[in-house]
């Protein structure tokens, strides 16, 4: 069994020993290490390699939505759940065009937690129902500039939509009949072409957009 090393970052050592404590339950996910601030992240990223950042937004000397900056910057690889009790709506948005992969509000229960960990390992793009539907509204208030469909083809719109739906690019392949390295190859492509280097910032500008 592939095991999803997570390393879990938030000033409060109990809500960190707490996270530890439940997702220990899980077979399939392995803390691996803590953090108290987004510094001492960057810093354990040195030592160890997580799959997942579990990351809180407010926190002295570096705050969550800095520190995911500064991660996907020199770790683009590494998965980041902002995980908080604040439903902030600009924390949401910087923090996904830093390039989160997601933001989970900590009243979650632990199934759930361990479902988005296992989503956004897959590269499932992760927001709860009531912040997507402010999202989506933040979205429609901005003042949108017209996609040149006429820039993708028939078979990168068929990939976009599905993007925009939140499926990984196991899901895409399967739903469209294509390998994994064809699918890999589409959103590269799309990605280049939409000026965007991940897969929220793919979803918010082709959302923006109208798609």
């Amino acid at each position: 069994m592939i095991k999803i090393k997570c390393l879990i970052v938030d000033d409060q050592p109990i809500l960190r020993e707490g996270l530890k404590s439940l997702l220990a339950t899980c077979a399939d996910i392995e803390v691996i290490a803590e953090a108290s601030n987004g510094k001492e992240a960057l810093d354990q990223l040195g030592i160890v390699r997580p799959d997942v950042v579990l990351m809180d937004i407010r926190m002295p000397v570096m705050n969550g939505v800095e520190a995911t900056k500064a991660i996907k910057e020199k770790f683009p690889n590494i998965i980041i759940i902002i995980l908080t009790t604040f439903d902030d709506d600009q924390y949401i948005l910087d923090a996904l065009r830093y390039g989160a992969s997601g933001y989970l509000l900590k009243d979650m229960g632990i199934q759930q937690l361990a479902s988005a960990i296992r989503d956004g390992f897959s590269g499932n793009v992760l927001l709860p129902g009531r912040i997507a539907n402010k999202l989506s509204m933040m979205i429609n208030s901005v003042s949108n500039h017209p996609m040149n469909e006429s820039d993708y083809s028939t078979r990168e719109k068929d990939i976009i939509q599905l993007l925009v739906k939140g499926y990984s690019n196991s899901e895409i392949a399967e739903t469209l009949f294509l390998s994994i390295g064809t699918v890999k190859n589409y959103v590269s492509q799309i990605y280049s072409k939409a000026n965007v280097t991940d897969r929220s910032n793919a979803v918010i500008y082709f959302k923006q957009r109208g798609f």
